[in-house]
């Protein structure tokens, strides 16, 4: 049993790996991710928890299977060659207390303009749109959408603390953004975090251009 559950863990890695780096790419030609911005991860398996995640400092355009590693629930690489993302802390915050299957962390223009614009009041809301309903559990345009914006910090372990903070207090968002930084969202599985992704930066987008 122990080997087919190895094999099984190895069949699921490799094909989320893939996925991850299609989603890397297709990111990085939307303009989310541009240089080396940017970190993804989806869960390998729940018990014990298990994360494939980007490497560091690469190009999310130029992103191969290569560079997708397997770390465990404190963030060692179990699988792989490189160092996992320096806000990996964060990926595993999310994907346990959201019990996500899927984390994703874009550096787009208008979530780190918001992002500043919003930092000194906490957050701000988005609603009356439709494309809000493209969210999970969300059925009408009236949804009303609140995005924390938490203090960026180098300090991973503190600011880990805070974003479970944040989660916690608001248990209904979909995502939060780090001020002057990016926007992090999550979902089910990769497909819904894709999702996510696609349907906050047009909210961002939208947003940022109708302000004033």
């Amino acid at each position: 049993m122990e080997i087919e559950s190895a094999v099984k863990n190895a069949a699921g890695f490799s094909d989320l790996a893939r996925l991850l780096v299609e989603a890397g790419r297709d990111f990085y030609r939307r303009g989310w991710v541009m240089g080396t911005s940017g970190n993804f991860s989806a869960v390998v398996r729940r018990e014990p928890l298990r994360l494939a995640i980007t490497a560091s400092g690469l190009d999310k355009g130029r992103l191969t299977v290569e560079d997708i590693l397997q770390i465990d629930e404190s963030g060692n690489v179990i699988a792989g060659d490189g160092r996992p993302s320096d806000e990996t802390l964060l990926h595993l915050t999310v994907a346990r207390v959201r019990e996500a299957g899927a984390v994703l962390h874009t550096h787009s223009v208008w979530s780190t303009i918001l992002s500043q614009s919003f930092g000194d009041e906490g957050g701000f809301a988005i609603e009356g749109y439709e494309m809000l309903k493209g969210l999970s559990g969300v059925r009408t345009h009236l949804h009303r959408e609140w995005l924390t914006v938490i203090e960026n910090s180098q300090d991973m372990a503190a600011l880990a603390r805070t974003v479970e903070d944040a989660l916690m207090r608001h248990k209904d968002a979909h995502a939060f953004l780090l001020r002057g930084h990016g926007l992090y969202t999550w979902g089910r599985d990769l497909a819904e975090a894709r999702r996510h992704i696609e349907i906050l930066e047009f909210l961002l987008e939208v947003t940022g251009r109708t302000r004033g």
